[in-house]
């Protein structure tokens, strides 16, 4: 069975996992602290990243992004009547996905105003690009899930639980990615591809009194496009 090493709020693992189970695969997870990494772990992330994908042959890989491409050459592609042209695209928009996961990671773990806005600028570049390129098909470029889908999802799936829990909407103003979001999220996979005490340990890295998403109420008050008129009093 595949193996996936994993940290459990990491959105490069996610990732990988949605890539699991919407191809249906068999798979189990072993969860380790990055902050303690095991000597057996390091012996076989030449990065000392997760995720690391534990082959049916024992073979260990490393880097998503080359992990996702062995779960596509070796368990059927997502979209197997591509072109090359579109396969080399659909890998493009993938990259630029899981490029954006330390700049969502940052904006989350802002602990003023000020960073908030500079950080969600960042993000929201990377979600304007995406809103020029969706067209009329429910997922990235069709009404089948693609990897490009998988490799978003980590980053939309994360904007979802932001909104709810702090009112705080990373996705403002951008309807075709609030479109896709929505028929992403209504897969299911988000949940699945994550552990049981995921929403646990969100809440408390990114949630936290230390943060100004988990200290301020956004619903009523700054959001990406008001936040130079945000004052602290809303906190």
């Amino acid at each position: 069975m595949l193996k996936v090493i994993s940290f459990t709020i990491c959105p490069f693992v996610q990732r990988i996992t949605a890539m699991l189970e919407a191809k249906q695969l068999p798979y189990e997870v072993e969860y380790i602290s990055l902050s303690d990494k095991p000597q057996w772990f390091l012996d076989i992330s030449p990065n000392g990243q997760v995720p690391v994908l534990v082959t049916e042959d024992n073979t260990a890989l490393f880097e998503s992004d080359a992990i996702a491409e062995y779960l596509e050459d070796k368990y059927g592609a997502m979209q197997p009547e591509l072109s090359v042209e579109q396969k080399a695209i659909n890998r493009a928009w993938s990259y630029l996905g899981t490029k954006h996961y330390l700049v969502q990671c940052g904006a989350q773990s802002s602990r003023t105003i000020e960073d908030l806005k500079e950080r969600s600028e960042k993000l929201r570049n990377a979600f304007e690009k995406e809103e020029g390129q969706l067209g009329k098909h429910r997922y990235f470029n069709s009404d089948e899930l693609s990897m490009v889908d998988m490799a978003w999802l980590p980053l939309l799936h994360r904007a979802d639980i932001i909104r709810r829990e702090s009112g705080y909407d990373f996705l403002e103003g951008f309807s075709k990615v609030k479109a896709w979001q929505a028929a992403i999220l209504d897969t299911g996979l988000a949940e699945r591809s994550v552990s049981e005490d995921f929403m646990e340990k969100f809440r408390g890295f990114y949630l936290s009194e230390e943060r100004v998403l988990g200290r301020c109420d956004f619903t009523d008050c700054c959001t990406p496009k008001t936040i130079n008129a945000c004052e602290p009093a809303c906190c």
